[in-house]
């Protein structure tokens, strides 16, 4: 199991430095003009307050722009589950199904190891590149704190936004890696999971606004990402729900990873029938 964490981490430290700079770099752009933002506010939430609420209610509340959440949390953490939920769609899909669809899968089992310690392998080396992604971006907002001087918030209330953000990551990871397993192919359940993402904000946007949609939000995972919200105190009965169904989702990869044949040259057993081709039809004489 060592050796698929390492194999793990190896293939996806480019992915850690390369999200995790990029959203440290952003962060540190972001802070960059704080001070000049909420010696604006009133202008400026007059001026947002003049937009379609529908707009406005995928970035945030407005009457809370100018503070410390709301302005983190409308022009810095209401993207991130987005951005860092494709990059969980694609590198949860191919944790196994990768492999499986390159012929490399039948080497590693053939080693010393069982199905269930290699998918908990290359999960918790999934799991910790995330971490590393969130690390170097919290750090991102810790080094930049000096350009924002009326930025209140010490170091450990900027780690909740976060951890917030990491179990969303966790939970669409774990989502596209059991679609990998039920699903015949690694681009069927990257797709799925991505809609499954690109449905989940908007439904938790819409949510907001259509009352009629508020009930059916509450089933949508975003619902449950607190963003720059966390900065005044994480919710714990939120991460709960999320890790519980992190979890459940883990569980039908493992029990389906266990229980399938391997494909053979990246097919898999499809849902539908497919056509058979024609044989050539050979003239006679």
């Amino acid at each position: 199991m060592r050796a698929v964490l390492a194999y793990t981490l190896a293939g996806l430290r480019g992915a850690v430095l390369g999200w995790g700079l990029g959203l440290a770099a952003l962060g540190v752009y972001i802070l960059a003009f704080y001070d000049t933002i909420v010696a604006q506010s009133e202008t400026l939430q007059q001026l947002l307050r003049q937009l379609p609420r529908e707009l406005l209610a995928f970035f945030g509340d407005v009457e809370r722009f100018a503070t410390p959440a709301g302005y983190l949390e409308t022009e810095y953490f209401s993207y991130l589950p987005l951005l860092l939920g494709t990059y969980a769609v694609l590198v949860g899909s191919s944790l196994i199904a990768d492999l499986e669809e390159r012929g490399l899968l039948d080497l590693f089992m053939s080693a010393p190891v069982s199905r269930l310690a290699f998918l908990l392998g290359r999960w918790l080396g999934f799991s910790l590149a995330s971490l590393g992604i969130v690390v170097l971006g919290w750090l991102g907002l810790v080094l930049g704190r000096p350009l924002a001087t009326r930025l209140t918030a010490s170091p450990l209330a900027l780690a909740g936004p976060f951890v917030s953000l990491l179990a969303q990551v966790l939970l669409f990871g774990a989502l596209a890696l059991a679609l990998s397993q039920v699903l015949p192919a690694r681009r069927l359940a990257a797709m799925a999971a991505g809609l499954g993402l690109g449905a989940s904000f908007f439904l938790t946007g819409l949510g907001r606004v259509v009352r009629d949609l508020e009930a059916v939000a509450r089933f949508s995972p975003l619902t449950y990402y607190q963003g720059g919200a966390a900065l005044d105190g994480l919710r714990g009965d939120w991460l709960a729900g999320l890790c519980g169904a992190t979890v459940a989702l883990l569980a039908l990869a493992g029990w389906r990873f266990q229980r399938r044949d391997l494909r053979v040259s990246g097919e898999g057993d499809w849902p539908w029938p497919r056509r058979r081709p024609r044989s050539p039809t050979v003239p006679k004489g």
